[in-house]
């Protein structure tokens, strides 16, 4: 087997409950969610299949809905195995995911044509491949550690797009982009997110996601609201919009078009039979 799917199903209902926390619950929302792992889960009416098995389809929380999402494996755990294995502080300490994203906002949109795969313990979405291997591409002599985490923090957003290209092909609509997990919190990976996306994306104000979800689903069925969807529209609110920068889109656009051409070429080296 592939060693992927494993737990799935877990998977599935945490990422159902947060989405109810997020308000993903209508046609056209979607969350694009950073823990250890990346989830771009959309809400649909109806079932959204993919023969080639790489996004799965679930019942949602709501009785008659239904939920698409993708799977990036090595999100936010790209950027932890990062911290962990290349810096220390002078106490030995691993540094702080804020002062690696502080140098990295210090490197240019595209991060001077430095690309990243996060694909550290295989992929799922888009290449359901578990022999699928992490490529730092396009270094050289000029590039800083602050270009190397710009270009990890670019390299997951690009991952999570390539679920956002496959909703495209499979006509998922995609009118509400809600960010949530640890990733959420960075200022910088927020705005990465939307250039990539090239869509504003949302921060809702609570940050319990599965728990907060699973409390106003409690909350439903205690007789508290009469629906999900009244719940949602009651206790769920924006606290900001991220509007993507006209700049950064066009150069991390160019930059997504090359990250797509990473993983054939990788392939090739690592299992020479590929054809492709």
């Amino acid at each position: 087997g592939l060693g992927l799917v494993a737990g799935a199903g877990a998977h599935a209902r945490d990422q159902a409950a947060g989405a109810v926390g997020m308000g993903i619950v209508s046609r056209g929302t979607v969350s694009a969610t950073i823990g250890t792992s990346g989830v771009v889960f959309a809400a649909t009416d109806r079932p959204a299949l993919d023969p080639r098995g790489r996004v799965h389809t679930f019942c949602h929380a709501i009785p008659g809905r239904w939920h698409v999402m993708g799977v990036t494996q090595a999100a936010g755990l790209s950027l932890r195995w990062f911290r962990d294995t290349f810096t220390a502080s002078s106490t030995g300490a691993p540094e702080s995911y804020d002062h690696l994203t502080a140098e990295a906002a210090k490197a240019p949109p595209g991060s001077d044509g430095l690309l990243w795969t996060p694909y550290l313990m295989g992929e799922r979405t888009p290449h359901l491949d578990g022999s699928a291997r992490g490529a730092l591409v396009g270094i050289t002599a000029s590039h800083t550690r602050g270009h190397i985490v710009r270009a990890i923090l670019e390299g997951v957003a690009f991952s999570l797009r390539d679920t956002f290209t496959l909703f495209k092909e499979m006509n998922v609509p995609v009118e509400c982009i809600r960010l949530g997990g640890g990733g959420a919190r960075s200022p910088l990976w927020r705005q990465i997110q939307a250039d990539v996306y090239g869509h504003a994306v949302e921060i809702v104000e609570a940050e319990e996601g599965a728990a907060y979800g699973a409390a106003l689903l409690a909350a439903v069925g205690a007789g508290v609201w009469r629906s999900v969807d009244a719940a949602c529209a009651a206790a769920v609110r924006v606290a900001s919009q991220i509007d993507p920068q006209p700049a950064g889109v066009e150069t991390l656009n160019a930059s997504y078009t090359a990250f797509r051409r990473v993983y054939p070429a990788t392939r090739q080296i690592f299992t020479p039979s590929a054809s492709s």
